[in-house]
């Protein structure tokens, strides 16, 4: 929105040219979801307090989580917000990529709100039912996936990319709508499954998405790219924008979500978060990277599978509980060390992730 005042306003000032460019917008995008995260989030607290939208806590899970029973939930929508005024405001709305990341994030937002709805309003421990979220993931993940497929400028942008190699790409065809699909529904129920301790989502959320604002904006750069060998993706480098919405909006979030948390992000946060990473990583074309760099998500979400696959094949558990953060609780660590040895997991595979950019 603002780049279209800075183009009207530029014929009286030059100096708003420098809202052109990508990089001064990123930053002004941090701050402003940042700020508005900071100021919206004690009103929403209180809100939802004085309304009793309190997190519900499973029986059987560790004794540590039941003093957070009532703890205020749905804050996911703190983190909608903030990202989508942050967008709106500093984000070239030509730019088609901004807008199928936006609103893929606000989309599965909104299932994850009715999924929390259910549980918080109606009392229904279940929520919304796994086969109809997943059904409606499905829909807008395949939505997503086949207008990234129908609007591609060229064919990198439907090729699979394989780091660590150069010239190295797979042409997908329409393979490309099923694989981008599986990536976007499968990273939003990852970072889901991973939201379970303080703080421990949503700083890997902002690590790996900040990292994917930076690739997004060399992917965009005709010379960048070029240099280091990775798809040019023409107009890629606007999701720099979203990015940095991102980024400040969970920083914002963190702020309140901290050990001991005032709030909870719900599923309306986490799906709404996993499906962004999900789709940055599909424009950048940098779908393996994505893996790397939250390879929390990604040992989360196979804990998951192992021990449902271990116990229905053997009756045995491989775990002590599932996810694995619940693991390392259960085995006596106290919850701010799970929660920072798995942020400094992300720092480290976050640097891996950014440095497989030079090694090809």
């Amino acid at each position: 929105m603002l780049v279209w005042l800075s183009e009207h306003l530029m014929q009286f000032n030059s100096n708003f040219a420098v809202l052109q460019y990508i990089t001064v917008r990123g930053i002004f995008s941090i701050l402003t979801a940042l700020g508005v995260s900071l100021i919206i989030g004690p009103t929403l607290i209180r809100r939802l307090n004085y309304h009793q939208i309190g997190q519900v806590v499973r029986d059987d899970g560790p004794e540590t989580h039941f003093s957070k029973a009532g703890t205020p939930t749905m804050g996911g929508a703190l983190i909608l917000v903030s990202i989508a005024i942050s967008t709106l405001l500093w984000a070239d709305l030509a730019n088609h990529y901004v807008w199928i990341v936006l609103l893929v994030t606000l989309l599965f937002g909104a299932v994850g709100w009715v999924d929390d709805y259910r549980k918080v309003f109606l009392q229904n421990p279940i929520g919304l039912p796994a086969r109809w979220k997943y059904f409606w993931q499905s829909i807008i993940g395949a939505v997503a996936a086949i207008v990234l497929y129908y609007t591609a400028y060229s064919p990198v942008e439907t090729q699979y990319i394989l780091p660590f190699f150069k010239d190295v790409a797979l042409d997908l065809g329409v393979f490309y709508i099923i694989f981008s699909y599986f990536v976007i529904v499968g990273f939003s129920n990852a970072v889901n499954l991973t939201d379970g301790l303080d703080g421990l989502a949503i700083l890997p959320t902002v690590m790996v998405g900040g990292a994917l604002g930076v690739i997004a904006y060399l992917a965009g750069h005709v010379e960048f790219s070029a240099y280091l060998n990775i798809p040019y993706v023409v107009g890629s480098g606007e999701v720099v924008i979203f990015a940095g919405a991102l980024l400040g909006a969970g920083l914002g979030f963190l702020w309140f979500n901290t050990y001991p948390a005032q709030i909870f992000m719900g599923d309306v946060g986490a799906l709404a978060l996993g499906a962004a990473l999900g789709a940055m990583a599909i424009v950048a074309r940098h779908e393996i990277v994505l893996f790397i760099m939250g390879g929390v998500f990604v040992m989360e979400t196979v804990s998951v599978i192992l021990q449902v696959a271990s116990y229905k094949l053997t009756g045995k558990r491989i775990f002590r509980m599932a996810p694995l953060h619940h693991h390392f609780e259960l085995k006596g660590w106290p919850e701010p060390r799970v929660i920072v040895r798995f942020w400094i997991i992300t720092v480290m595979l976050v640097l891996f992730g950014l440095a497989t950019l030079k090694l090809r």
